[in-house]
């Protein structure tokens, strides 16, 4: 386990982790997770910082709106006088108590100076852990850490996870495709696996049907109607095993557009408060889409793969492969609307740019 990746693990476990940077960096604790015992050990030489996205400022009024409308610009520093304590500042951080607890502030932001590089590695080391990107913050120097990693390293994770070795791969017949290889590939940065299903006998040579499926837990395995997921995967497993060369399903662990799974249903939430999945994504903190697309390409290429018909309606796909060296044409792959997911599409449509 790399240090990186140790700082990860102890960061989901709740415990104070030590960003370690040029100017001297930063000792950080999981808002998400923190309690009043290990808040207090992160704070035994004076009180801590609260770290958010613009993202998430922006909907707290903190930054201006229309920074915060392109790509999420740098973190906020916002200083927590007495009254912002672990309750409130879990309600900063986590948009799903917004209606609970209606009025915030004022709040008090200070410029991060020699502290930036150290709060974007903490922002990315939240959201590689899957939390809420949100940490409280002290310098690295007036805590005990258990884990301290450069924010170099933390700030080269996402490239890192295009780093994948082939690992496993085994016949894996499926009820609507029985002739499937399944290959497993193992990240380079300790995160999850993720599969390649090999239909029939693709040729390589020749552009190979694919289809890049991020994992939905909640639609692929319990046929949740908010998302078209499950029909999506399904569709394409019987339209991969019916082409005559075959193709690939890249089943990637990429759940919630890269946000995780607890964060995804934590948007599940706001959208029965009425937000889309586009604003759900960006008052939580995120990005509207944080999966990168490079690691597709690299299990693409280690199939020996250079030429694709992609089967997506996502724009950002067909870039992300393009970018990596492929050569890719774009296969139309859409489902039919429920009542419960008609919503969803149009915002696919409407801010995404998906091809519906």
């Amino acid at each position: 386990m790399s240090v990186a990746e140790a700082a990860i693990d102890a960061l989901r476990r709740g415990r104070i982790v030590g960003l370690a940077g040029p100017d001297g960096g930063l000792a950080i604790l999981s808002a998400e997770l923190a309690d009043a015992a290990s808040l207090a050990a992160l704070e035994g030489s004076g009180r801590a910082g609260l770290i958010i996205t613009a993202r998430r400022a922006a909907v707290l009024a903190i930054t201006n709106q229309r920074a915060a409308a392109v790509a999420d610009p740098e973190p906020v520093w916002v200083e927590r006088p007495a009254w912002l304590g672990l309750d409130a500042s879990r309600a900063v951080a986590d948009p799903v108590l917004d209606m609970a607890t209606p009025l915030k502030g004022p709040f008090t932001s200070r410029a991060l100076d020699g502290d930036r590089v150290a709060a974007l590695a903490a922002i990315t080391l939240a959201k590689q852990a899957a939390l809420l990107p949100a940490v409280y913050a002290v310098p690295i120097a007036a805590a005990a850490p258990v884990v301290t990693v450069a924010v170099d390293a933390v700030l080269a994770l996402p490239a890192a996870a295009a780093d994948v070795t082939l690992s496993s791969r085994a016949r894996l017949p499926l009820a609507q495709a029985p002739d499937t290889e399944v290959v497993a590939f193992r990240p380079g940065d300790g995160g999850p696996e993720h599969l390649a299903l090999v239909i029939g006998d693709p040729n390589p040579v020749q552009p190979v049907l694919v289809r890049l499926h991020s994992a939905c837990l909640t639609g692929d395995v319990l046929g949740s109607l908010k998302c078209d997921c499950g029909p999506q995967l399904h569709a394409a497993l019987a339209a991969i095993a019916a082409n005559p060369g075959g193709g690939i399903l890249l089943y990637l662990q990429q759940e919630g557009r890269g946000i995780g799974l607890i964060n995804k249903l934590r948007a599940y939430a706001l959208q029965d408060q009425g937000f889309d999945t586009v604003d759900a994504n960006t008052r939580l903190g995120f990005e509207p889409d944080e999966r990168d697309f490079t690691l597709a390409a690299a299990m693409l290429h280690q199939l020996g793969v250079g030429s694709v018909q992609l089967m997506t309606n996502n724009p950002l796909k067909v870039e992300g492969l393009a970018a990596h060296g492929l050569a890719v044409s774009r296969v139309p792959h859409s489902m039919a609307p429920n009542p419960h997911n008609i919503g969803y599409l149009g915002t696919k449509r409407d801010r995404q740019g998906h091809l519906l």
